[in-house]
């Protein structure tokens, strides 16, 4: 399954970007980054896809519980998880209504460059977690 984070607005070059592209290297699974403009409509969403929408409205999920989704949604046969990373002012009613999960990474708001970086560390961290590779919290 592959991992497809939808984003809007640009990273650079900069600390953060290359924080996320250590993240998405060190990822076994097929992964993808996609940036878009602020105003550029979502790509739609492909048949055999879930996607996930970054809200601070979210469910605030463990590590392990984000591992678990990613491991039902693969058993399921899906064959892309899309996280999809909002602009200043988030996504829309329409956008939340057909997301198959919101996530949250708590009630705090971040900025985007350090959602993706914290995005891409703890898909990172869940692939591991399936992989099989020990993880300190568990238990």
């Amino acid at each position: 399954m592959q991992l497809h984070i939808i984003a809007r607005g640009k990273i650079g070059r900069s600390p953060e970007a290359e924080l996320v592209e250590r993240y998405l290297k060190r990822i076994t699974w097929p992964t993808k980054l996609t940036e878009l403009s602020e105003r550029a409509p979502m790509p739609a969403a492909a048949s055999g896809s879930v996607t996930v929408l970054l809200d601070e409205k979210g469910n605030a999920l463990s590590s392990m519980e984000l591992a678990r989704k990613l491991e039902q949604w693969r058993d399921r046969g899906m064959r892309e998880a899309r996280f999809l990373i909002g602009a200043a002012d988030g996504h829309s009613p329409e956008e939340r209504a057909n997301a198959d999960l919101l996530l949250s990474f708590g009630p705090a708001t971040w900025p985007h460059l350090l959602v993706r970086s914290m995005l891409a560390e703890q898909l990172f961290r869940a692939t591991s977690i399936l992989a099989n590779h020990p993880y300190h919290r568990e238990g």
